[in-house]
């Protein structure tokens, strides 16, 4: 059930900025205060609720070892724990559709679909999808779009992950042992199959942009991973896709903003520096005004992490270091319900500790999503 509460002496951020105005929601949404039940949370910020708009961390959840797949809607449930306990009231969880076979394979990618439609109405952090489509399964296109329509999913991102140029040399790629272990495939007919993907590779530009107009024709978001260049961009976006996720380079990073696309770093990255493979550093980008969503990627907790870690840094005040976890992403989503502090929006939002940086509370739809330490006093006393 969603609660009535109004929340006095805390410092808000609202789109304004911060301030100690008291907040009210109700039914769900955030209201005019006074409204409900007061609650005094002196001593701690609010802030709106992280919308993660790219976590593939679900997938410890329902495959935690090889084969261990038993209950993956007790799995998803489980991940909606741990995104409420980081703050996250709405995650979108990035599920592949791949030749890699495994977590990232066509069938696990129709049963997490299912699962997750089964307990969606059990939990109170709103999880949404995104479907990562391999650009050189040619043969799956029909599948995949079916799936799409099937589950209503709206926001797709293509990804190519086959290695071209150790095929084109006609070498062995690396890891191949194991991917083939993933896919249920020989080591033999998995070399075959990506050299007979990799030497279709002219069709591939043609197919993905009739599947990425028919899907637009349909509202949904389109979005391309790994751009490496400049080029890269404009040709995504010319197929429609105006967000680019965890671009490889400044000058990947550079044409979005040029062209006005969105683009999407991983929070990971800020948090360690750089990137683990040797990319542009996320801190960079965002220091050059090159980023408009934070993702989790694979870390649910560096989300609030990293939005503290750049006001702390002096990179970005509070304000517009935490729009990179809420506004900027749940814009990109097209979701304008959602993302800051205003009247009429969801009442979604989290309670952190200033001097710690604790984050100790979570509420989604004004329901209380998670909870823990001494603030829970102050709501249940």
């Amino acid at each position: 059930m969603s609660l009535a509460l109004t929340l006095e002496g805390a410092q808000v951020l609202r789109p304004g900025g911060l301030d100690r105005a008291p907040l009210g929601f109700a039914d769900g949404v955030i209201a005019e205060a006074p409204v409900g039940r007061a609650v005094d949370l002196s001593g701690y910020h609010v802030l709106p609720g992280i919308v993660d708009i790219h976590g593939d961390g679900f997938e410890r959840h329902v495959a935690p070892r090889r084969g261990a797949m038993k209950d993956m809607g007790g799995g998803i449930e489980a991940c909606a724990a741990e995104l409420a306990a980081n703050g996250i009231t709405t995650g979108v969880l990035a599920q592949f559709f791949s030749w890699e076979g495994g977590l990232r394979g066509p069938d696990f990618a129709r049963a997490m679909l299912e699962a997750l439609g089964g307990v969606r109405d059990r939990v109170e952090v709103d999880l949404r999808v995104q479907l990562r489509l391999e650009t050189h399964l040619l043969d799956l296109y029909a599948e995949f779009e079916a799936l799409v329509a099937e589950f209503g999913v709206d926001y797709v991102v293509f990804n190519d992950h086959l290695p071209h140029e150790r095929l084109a040399a006609g070498k062995r790629p690396a890891r191949l042992a194991g991917t083939a272990l993933k896919s249920r495939r020989s080591p033999e007919a998995l070399l075959a199959l990506m050299q007979e993907m990799h030497d279709r590779r002219g069709e591939v530009p043609g197919a993905v942009g009739a599947l990425a107009a028919r899907l637009a024709a349909r509202d949904v978001r389109l979005g391309s991973h790994d751009d490496h260049s400049a080029g890269d961009r404009a040709e995504w976006r010319a197929w429609g896709c105006p967000i680019t996720e965890f671009p490889e380079t400044l000058e990947a990073a550079e044409a979005a903003r040029a062209g006005g696309d969105g683009i999407v770093l991983g929070a990971p990255n800020v948090m360690r520096g750089g990137s683990h493979k040797g990319n542009a550093s996320a801190l960079d980008l965002i220091a050059l005004g090159l980023c408009d969503a934070l993702a989790s990627d694979y870390h649910y907790p560096s989300l609030w992490r990293a939005a503290l870690f750049l006001e702390r840094a002096g990179v970005l005040d509070l304000a517009g270091a935490w729009a990179l976890v809420s506004a900027g992403p749940a814009r990109l989503l097209g979701l304008d319900d959602r993302g800051e502090l205003s009247p009429g929006k969801c009442a979604d939002l989290v309670v952190l500790e200033p001097g710690s940086g604790r984050l100790v509370a979570t509420f989604a739809g004004g329901r209380v999503a998670w909870m823990a330490g001494d603030v829970a006093a102050r709501f249940l006393g």
